[in-house]
């Protein structure tokens, strides 16, 4: 499978507003592990090969085991290999990716609301629709893998 377009020529003043949204996110305060783990299973959902590979390798450069990386899938299975705050994290970036028809439940938000302060949740929330956007264009126009491009 090839790439359909290089997305970053084609609109470099829309991905950089991306990218503005993503620096705001890394600067936001919350725990780099926990914001690559929420874009690693967000990516998962949305099945983006491109983005599992370069958050997964985010992850392993960032000094997570790999028996943790191949858990993050079946996170709520893993025991306490993940905190309290990751768990709710990844448990906040499923529902809101997988909105539906039936948008987010109560008992949800008030879980994530548990867990994390006001802006702590609206820059998850943010972190989380920013990977779902970035999904969205790295499927679209078939973005390669670093592992099937090397």
């Amino acid at each position: 499978m090839s790439q359909r377009m290089n997305y970053y020529a084609a609109s470099p003043a829309g991905m950089k507003a991306l990218g503005a949204v993503y620096a705001h996110v890394r600067q936001s305060g919350l725990p780099a592990r926990l914001v690559d783990l929420v874009f690693l299973r967000v990516s998962q959902i949305n099945g983006c090969a491109y983005c599992i590979d370069t958050h997964s390798r985010d992850l392993l450069k960032g000094g997570l085991p790999v028996e943790h990386l191949v858990l993050v899938a079946v996170w709520p299975e893993a025991g306490q290999i993940f905190d309290e705050q990751e768990k709710a994290a990844l448990a906040w970036a499923e529902v809101v990716t997988r909105l539906g028809d039936r948008g987010v439940p109560d008992d949800a938000y008030s879980a994530a609301a548990a867990a994390f302060g006001e802006k702590q949740l609206a820059d998850l929330t943010i972190a989380i629709s920013l990977m779902n956007a970035y999904n969205r264009v790295a499927i679209s126009f078939r973005a390669t893998p670093m592992a099937v491009a090397a």
